[in-house]
């Protein structure tokens, strides 16, 4: 079985799909078997049933994975909403038996695996006839730690201890914070990283500025670490 590790993050557009391709490209680079994998996505576009735009593609053709992007997601929908309700727009339901198959599959192809949410941790899935998954019920199925990706900015103390306090009321195991849009000239963002670890006592493993091209990360991330 693949070491897997869950991004999500503490809200939508926060950049977890520009972090998750930095991820892959970088444990690809350095000769590590690693996959991806997005359960849900919302607002791309296809041609004869094929992603041609999506954070699927971006992921995969930016980490140059040697698989097509619609081999790494398990459902798509054009419309850019809640999964919950794209798929019932589309007159269909979220089946997370078949989202537990593509994992198992994918798990099997690759010794690490990089699973992305949709928007931040409490994302509605599935919400009919009194049902209430969140993604977080999908996180804890798969037995993945996770990695919050939070913006470097204004506000984000307040968003990311809400995201950290939340995956611990629901025993989710946090492996780290990443700030993306991090400005290391921006005293307010130093102070941001600062007290964001004081006051989670969960490390901070990167920052990213905008339009960095490559990440590194602390080796206990995933360890044992198998090359290709």
């Amino acid at each position: 079985m693949s070491k897997n590790i869950f991004i999500t993050a503490t809200g939508t557009d926060v950049g977890k799909t520009y972090v998750s391709a930095l991820i892959v490209k970088e444990m690809r680079k350095a000769g590590y078997n690693c996959g991806y994998f997005k359960p849900v996505l919302s607002g791309i576009e296809e041609k004869n049933g094929k992603l041609t735009v999506s954070d699927a593609n971006y992921v995969v053709d930016t980490a140059k994975i040697p698989c097509e992007a619609d081999n790494c997601v398990g459902y798509w929908w054009k419309e850019a909403v809640s999964p919950h309700l794209a798929a019932k727009r589309a007159g269909k339901d979220i089946e997370i038996e078949k989202i537990k198959q593509k994992f198992e599959e994918l798990s099997k192809d690759y010794d690490y695996l990089l699973i992305e949410g949709a928007g931040g941790i409490t994302c509605p899935l599935r919400l009919e006839n009194g049902e209430k998954y969140l993604l977080k019920d999908l996180i804890k199925e798969l037995g993945t730690s996770i990695i919050i990706v939070a913006d470097g900015g204004l506000g984000t103390i307040n968003s990311t201890l809400l995201t950290v306090e939340y995956a611990r009321n629901n025993n989710i195991p946090i492996a780290g914070i990443i700030l993306n849009n991090f400005n290391p000239d921006s005293f307010m963002h130093q102070d941001n990283l600062k007290q964001v670890e004081y006051l989670t006592g969960i490390k901070v493993v990167a920052t990213v500025e905008r339009g960095q091209k490559d990440i590194k990360l602390l080796e206990e991330l995933w360890t044992g670490r198998k090359k290709i």
